[in-house]
């Protein structure tokens, strides 16, 4: 079944880096394996329980990251020659649009984070240690 709705979603959007992606974007699979699915837990705890201030260097780190690796996804969908590609990808600027609203939100809520934890004065207070 899950391979059924890979196929669909290959061909509903005509996202060729998913049946046969290149060398970079699994570089970017193997970060997120490795670097964002553990940050989920711990940020939803963060989060959840509300008040831990520590969340917000991890949270920096994780929306950074995100969204360098958005940027060039983003790139790539937008300005890359698909005519050369095996797997089929998109043809028109409707089509490219259409598989850039798909990856646009991995970019926007990473960049939501990055600007709560840099602008929201609940984050970005410094602690004042108390003097003996």
């Amino acid at each position: 079944k899950l391979t059924e709705v890979l196929q669909w979603y290959v061909t509903t959007f005509r996202d060729p880096l998913m049946l046969q992606p290149p060398e970079w974007f699994q570089a970017f699979m193997y970060c997120e394996a490795l670097l964002q699915l553990p940050f989920f837990p711990v940020a939803a705890y963060a989060f959840f329980k509300g008040g831990c201030k520590w969340i917000r260097t991890p949270a920096i780190i994780y929306s950074t990251h995100v969204a360098t690796t958005l940027f060039a996804i983003l790139a790539h969908i937008l300005f890359h020659d698909f005519s050369t590609s095996e797997q089929p990808g998109p043809r028109t600027q409707r089509e490219r649009l259409a598989l850039l609203s798909v990856y646009a939100p991995y970019l926007l809520i990473p960049l939501l984070i990055l600007f709560t934890m840099l602008c929201n004065p609940h984050y970005n207070q410094v602690e004042k240690r108390k003097r003996k």
